[in-house]
């Protein structure tokens, strides 16, 4: 794969939950990986799933946004890469950044996904403006398009909230989240064993930003 941009217009973007996450990162666009790319914790769970992967894995990063530095380290370290994001903007700006992975424009939820077709699934921060019966839903889906023995990480900020509207990056935005313990019983309902699992307190390099929780789940298919 090369550097590739597809747009699968469907139901993704004319879905309420889509067109508003469409929105703000459309807004966001490069601003999202200036804030976020300090994040030592991001770089140590990329660290975590590459000692997993054997060469050339296939991976699917769920909201890939820029493509950096998920799709970045992954694809450069000779992985296949498959970035799915609802943003037009940040699709074509991975593409840019990102030659050696592919990029679609499409809502996860909507991605067709063939059982045990990926050896691993990225999903950092990319569920929080879902509601909760979606988030599990969709992880639901995913486990299923891991191959036995592979491996999802998940990163979240861990708060017990349900559609509260909230500012992020200037961005009006409606927040939903799970707090640690009910997220880890999300992940083992939909298949998958916590091995390994990171919480600490990140400050996006953004003026608007505020310190906020993150929680980083590494997991495995049985």
């Amino acid at each position: 794969m090369s550097g590739t941009a597809r747009h699968d217009r469907g139901t993704d973007l004319t879905d309420d939950d889509g067109r508003r996450a469409a929105r703000v990162f459309d807004a966001l666009g490069p601003a999202y990986e200036t804030a976020f790319a300090h994040s030592e914790a991001h770089r140590r769970s990329l660290e975590w799933l590459l000692g997993r992967l054997t060469p050339g894995s296939r991976v699917l990063d769920v909201g890939s946004g820029t493509g950096r530095p998920t799709a970045e380290t992954l694809a450069r370290a000779g992985h296949e890469v498959l970035g799915v994001d609802v943003s037009p903007v940040m699709v074509e700006l991975a593409a840019r950044q990102v030659p050696e992975a592919e990029f679609r424009c499409v809502d996860a939820r909507e991605l067709p996904l063939v059982e045990g077709s990926f050896d691993a699934v990225c999903v950092y921060f990319s569920l929080l403006q879902l509601d909760r019966a979606q988030q599990s839903d969709l992880v639901g889906r995913l486990a299923r398009g891991l191959r036995p023995g592979g491996s999802l990480v998940l990163a979240t900020v861990p708060l017990d909230v349900e559609g509260v509207d909230a500012v992020f990056m200037g961005q009006p935005v409606r927040v939903t989240s799970f707090a640690g313990e009910a997220l880890a019983d999300l992940v083992a309902r939909a298949g998958l064993t916590v091995l390994a699992e990171e919480n600490v307190l990140f400050t996006p390099d953004h003026p608007e930003a505020v310190p906020e929780p993150h929680l980083f789940l590494h997991c495995g298919r049985q």
